[in-house]
């Protein structure tokens, strides 16, 4: 299945699931709980107030190289947004990439994703806990805050 057609069927508009493809074109859905929308949202309200010139988004499909996924939340720049507003899915990864965990997701999941990202471009990932704690990577790994967004705390509050 592509992406396309996904974003063109009625029955999938409305669904109270994040959708992504896998590397074999099938469907992947993942429920949201409460926490989890608080935290994306959180993390939302954050970046808005951290950084200008860019807007901070939910659920953005990205198509990487196992598919279309869509991390949590991105800060896309003004000046990419530009150039793939009109996309169906963007070919390049936002500067940052969010993920929250889920309670079915594993960290190697996670981690996974965050690869896939780096690989479409994005200069930044993160993953939120269950418990609101972030981690920042950058593609080499693991680093000790945001270079984009330095201030941004280590724990996100709901």
């Amino acid at each position: 299945m592509e992406w396309k057609e996904i974003v063109s069927d009625a029955a999938l508009r409305n669904l109270p699931y994040k959708i992504e493809l896998n590397q074999w074109g099938q469907i992947v859905m993942s429920p949201a709980s409460i926490p989890h929308v608080l935290f994306q949202n959180a993390i939302v309200d954050l970046l808005k107030g951290m950084l200008k010139d860019g807007k901070a988004l939910q659920e953005f499909p990205i198509r990487t190289k196992e598919n279309v996924k869509a991390p949590d939340v991105v800060w896309v720049s003004d000046s990419l947004l530009e150039t793939i507003k009109d996309q169906v899915a963007s070919p390049v990864a936002p500067e940052i990439c969010i993920e929250v965990m889920s309670p079915g997701n594993t960290k190697e999941q996670m981690l996974t994703k965050l690869g896939l990202y780096f690989e479409a471009g994005a200069e930044e990932a993160w993953i939120c806990g269950g418990d609101g704690r972030v981690e920042f990577y950058a593609p080499s790994g693991r680093i000790d805050s945001s270079p984009r967004a330095p201030a941004f705390p280590d724990r996100v509050h709901i």
